[in-house]
């Protein structure tokens, strides 16, 4: 029995497991990059990840299905290598943040001008709007942004009103507006 699991682990060269893998991952986790930019408007850089993508998959693919019946634990560190592959897209299409966000918090009136002004003093645009909860009077904090600022964003409107509800909303087209003339600098 033991030869028997011992054979079919082992039917698959080290190398070409590691290969089979780590191809896959990149091309899923590009995969992942693509329909994100893709579907955020980023034409061009879609574009090329598909290009790239189509490549490893034809030759990943066509080593996993020739030797399929000879050696079926490619098939399995195939679809591992897409379970990462998925995983880890994520996790890098999150660091890039790619796009635009509107956060709004909902601040006590009391604490609304501390938030606005360390969210000014950061370099951030904040918009008030006067509001009415159930028991208080609040104001409704608008910061329009890229997304890679987001969890600095909420992290210094909660480390200066720890009651804030903040809410976070993927942004599609903007128009008009104020954008700083140093900030266009940096665009």
């Amino acid at each position: 029995m033991w030869d028997t699991i011992w054979e079919f682990l082992s039917s698959v060269p080290l190398w070409e497991v590691l290969l089979i893998l780590g191809a896959k991952i990149v091309e899923v986790s590009i995969s992942t990059l693509r329909i994100i930019f893709i579907g955020k408007g980023l034409r061009k850089p879609g574009t090329i990840l598909a290009l790239i993508e189509i490549l490893l998959w034809v030759f990943i693919a066509s080593s996993v299905i020739n030797g399929i019946t000879e050696a079926p634990l490619k098939g399995i560190y195939y679809g591992i290598g897409f379970a990462v592959g998925v995983y880890l897209g994520s996790i890098i299409e999150d660091k890039i943040g790619v796009g635009k966000i509107l956060i709004q918090a909902i601040i006590m009136k009391e604490e609304a001008k501390n938030v606005t002004n360390a969210l000014r003093d950061a370099g951030y645009a904040v918009t008030s709007i006067n509001a009415y909860g159930k028991y208080k009077e609040r104001e409704v904090l608008m910061i329009f942004a890229n997304r890679k600022n987001k969890l600095n964003i909420v992290k210094l409107i909660n480390e200066t009103d720890d009651d804030a509800l903040v809410v976070s909303n993927d942004v599609s087209m903007v128009s008009g507006g104020f954008v700083s003339p140093w900030r266009r600098l940096i665009k």
